[in-house]
C-alpha cells in the first residue's frame, strides 16, 4: 500500500465561470493526452465521469496506460490523492483505517485510511480477496465508510479510479456485480498504433511526460462543475429514451440480469456531463448514445448460452442502441 498525498488547495479558490470551467476542461484534456497518447476518447470518458462524479473502472491487458492515466489525472487535479496496491493479503483495514491502541493511557485513537482523501487509485483491484473488494461499497456508493461502527464522511468530491487485470489473468478474483454496479464508467484503453506507439517511445526517451504535470483545476473548481452538472437541462424525452433502454435490457433473452435503477440514474447523470464537457446546457439523445456504451455493459449479466455463444456484453448494449426508437 502506498500513499502519495497531494497538498490541499487553497481556500480562496472560487468556483470559475462557464467560458472558463471550458477553457479548464479543455487544458484538462490536452494535459492527460500529453501523457497517455492516441487516447482522446478514453480521456473524455474519464473526465466526464469525474464531472458526473462517478467513480471509473479500467479494465486492460498490464503496460497499456492504466495506472499512468490514473496518476496523470490525480496531479491534474489539485485535490488530496492516495493509491492503493490491491493484493491478495490486503485487509479492509488497510482501506478504510482502524483504533491504534496507545499503551501508556490504555485509549484508542483511529488512524484514517487511504480511503479518506478525494482520488483513490485502486491499482489491480481484482487481486484482492472479495472481502476486502466489498470495504468500497458503502464509499461508492454513499461517499462515507462505517468503521468500528462509527460512520466517517468521506471528503467531497470523492472518486475511485481503479484499474484491474483480465480476470482470466493468474491470481484474479472476479468483481461481484453489486461492486461493478457501484461504478459509472467501465472502459478499455487497448493497444496504440504503431505510430503512436513510436511517438511514446520518443516521449519518454529522457523523462516521462508525467513528471511535467502540473494541476489545472483545483478541488472548489471540481465541486463547482459538478454542481453545474445538475443543473444540464434533460428533457423529458430524452430521459425517457434512457428509461427504454435499461427496460429492454431487463427483457433481453440473451441477458440473465439487465441494467438496474442505479444504472439508470448513473446514466442520466452521465449523460448532463457528457453535454456539459461539450459546452452544452443540455443533453441530446447523442450524449445518452455515447456514455450508454461505457455505462451499461457491465452492469448487465449475460446467461449460459450467450456466454458459450462468444456474444459480449458491449455487443448487446450496441444492438439496444440500434433497436430503440431515438427521440426526436
Amino acid at each position: 500500500m502506498n500513499g502519495e498525498p497531494v497538498s490541499q488547495p487553497s481556500s480562496d479558490q472560487t468556483s470559475s465561470s462557464p467560458l472558463n470551467s471550458q477553457q479548464k476542461l479543455q487544458q484538462l484534456a490536452a494535459c492527460l493526452s500529453e501523457v497517455i497518447r492516441g487516447k482522446q476518447e478514453a480521456v473524455e470518458v474519464l473526465i466526464t465521469a469525474i464531472l458526473a462524479g462517478g467513480s471509473v473502472l479500467m479494465d486492460d491487458v498490464p503496460g497499456v496506460g492504466k495506472t499512468t492515466l490514473a496518476k496523470a489525472l490525480a496531479k491534474s487535479l489539485d485535490v488530496a490523492f492516495n493509491r492503493v496496491q490491491f493484493t491478495p493479503d490486503l485487509l479492509p483495514s488497510d482501506i478504510l483505517g482502524a483504533s491504534i491502541y496507545n499503551p501508556v493511557d490504555g485509549s484508542f485513537t483511529f488512524r484514517e485510511g487511504p480511503i479518506f482523501c478525494n482520488v483513490l487509485l485502486a491499482d489491480e483491484i481484482n487481486r484482492a480477496s472479495p472481502r476486502t473488494q466489498s470495504a468500497l461499497l458503502e464509499a461508492m456508493s454513499e461517499a462515507q465508510a462505517t468503521i468500528e461502527g462509527v460512520c466517517h464522511e468521506l471528503p467531497n468530491p470523492f472518486i475511485v479510479v481503479a484499474t484491474q487485470n483480465p480476470v482470466d489473468f493468474h491470481g484474479t478474483y472476479p468483481l461481484p456485480e453489486a461492486q461493478l454496479d457501484r461504478f459509472l464508467v467501465y472502459m478499455n484503453l487497448g493497444y496504440p498504433n504503431a505510430e503512436t506507439e513510436l511517438d511514446i517511445l520518443f516521449d519518454q526517451a529522457i523523462a516521462h511526460p508525467i513528471d511535467s504535470v502540473s494541476p489545472v483545476l483545483g478541488r472548489d473548481e471540481v465541486v463547482a462543475m459538478q454542481a453545474a452538472v445538475r443543473q444540464v437541462h434533460v428533457d423529458r424525452s430524452v430521459g425517457q429514451y434512457i428509461v427504454e433502454l435499461v427496460t429492454q435490457s431487463r427483457s433481453d433473452e440473451r441477458l440473465k440480469l439487465g441494467v438496474s435503477p442505479r444504472g439508470s440514474l448513473m446514466m442520466f447523470r452521465a449523460s448532463q456531463a457528457a453535454a456539459f464537457l461539450a459546452g452544452r446546457d443540455h443533453a441530446t439523445p447523442d450524449d445518452v448514445q455515447k456514455m450508454a456504451r461505457y455505462v451499461l455493459p457491465h452492469r448487465v449479466v449475460l446467461t449460459s448460452k450467450s456466454r458459450y455463444s462468444s456474444v459480449s456484453r458491449a455487443e448487446i448494449i450496441e444492438d439496444l442502441i440500434k433497436t430503440v426508437r431515438v427521440p426526436v
